[in-house]
């Protein structure tokens, strides 16, 4: 039995990109839009956070876009053009690289880059294993005899980002938007200040626990060339900071990660659309975000979906 099929066996009912047809508990959050206009497209200036006076779960999804089968190819450089980077923090360290869980079907690697805009204090545990000053660890795991990188976080910051498999078409697909789980709070830029993260292999989980109190389990739940469904549980959470943000990257409606957005409150008979840079915020049970027309930057990315909020 492979690694994927583990996975998503019992999954197979699933369509669209609904988990299931029971939103019988589910609250709508309130979502504030705090996207500004950027000519820069290496930093994101999209910027939605979610907030509750009470939440105990929700789920993030990262589906491939609507059009993910017309690509052919894509371009994923960085563009530095009418970047000015120069006030940016940055804390030096030794560069360094380091395979700290492992086993034949899914691993994790952990980099220290020689400068980072906030210092690697945040310990990464596996069992007994600890590393400390990491700046990014990836999730790793092993499809059709490849190594397809499907989870990326940075410990510093609290970012997080989410791919799927990628299509039987495509020998790679781009990272686009990041989220953030956990108390969001702005130190320069949002973030979510952690405390320390634990792997639990058993149940493919991130344990976070964080400065501000309280924790979060994340854990991968379905994977697969379509999508990348992670479940979120809260644990003593203040309602004070926003439990969880979406941040990424619109420049134009050429050049973008993020463009459109589709929401729909509790209970209703229809989902709203609106240009993500227009969107007006408000109360939300679901939300999508992603693009509809194509984009010279990470066409490949995928669409990312909030929801299965609990209180």
């Amino acid at each position: 039995m492979t690694f994927l099929f583990r996975w998503t066996a019992v999954f197979f009912l699933m369509s669209g990109w609904a988990l299931a047809a029971d939103h019988k508990n589910e609250i709508a959050v309130d979502i504030r839009n705090k996207s500004e206009a950027e000519v820069c497209a290496e930093k994101d200036n999209v910027a939605l956070e979610f907030s509750s006076p009470t939440i105990s779960s929700m789920t993030v999804q990262a589906v491939h876009p609507a059009y993910m089968g017309m690509i052919v190819a894509d371009r994923w450089q960085p563009d530095f053009t009418s970047c000015d980077m120069s006030s940016d923090p940055s804390f030096a360290s030794d560069a360094r690289r380091v395979t700290f869980y492992e086993t034949p079907d899914m691993w994790l690697t952990g980099y220290t880059y020689p400068s980072f805009w906030r210092p690697g204090t945040v310990p990464v545990k596996v069992g007994n294993k600890v590393e400390n000053g990491l700046h990014v660890v990836q999730v790793w795991v092993r499809h059709q005899e490849r190594a397809e990188e499907v989870l990326v976080f940075y410990p510093p910051d609290g970012y997080w980002r989410a791919r799927p498999l990628p299509p039987a078409h495509l020998r790679w697909s781009a990272y686009g938007s990041s989220f953030l789980v956990g108390p969001v709070e702005t130190q320069i830029r949002p973030i979510v200040d952690l405390q320390e993260i634990i792997f639990e292999p058993e149940t493919k989980s991130f344990l976070l626990r964080f400065k501000r109190g309280g924790q979060a389990r994340l854990s991968m739940k379905i994977l697969d060339q379509d999508r990348m469904v992670l479940d979120v549980q809260y644990e003593k959470v203040s309602g004070q900071y926003p439990f969880a943000a979406l941040r990424s990257m619109y420049v134009t409606g050429f050049n973008n990660d993020v463009a459109d957005v589709a929401w729909r409150d509790k209970d209703a008979t229809g989902w709203k659309e609106a240009p993500m840079m227009s969107f007006p915020g408000g109360k939300a049970a679901e939300i999508w975000t992603g693009r509809q027309t194509p984009s010279r930057h990470n066409l490949s990315a995928p669409d990312m979906v909030f929801g299965g909020f609990k209180p």
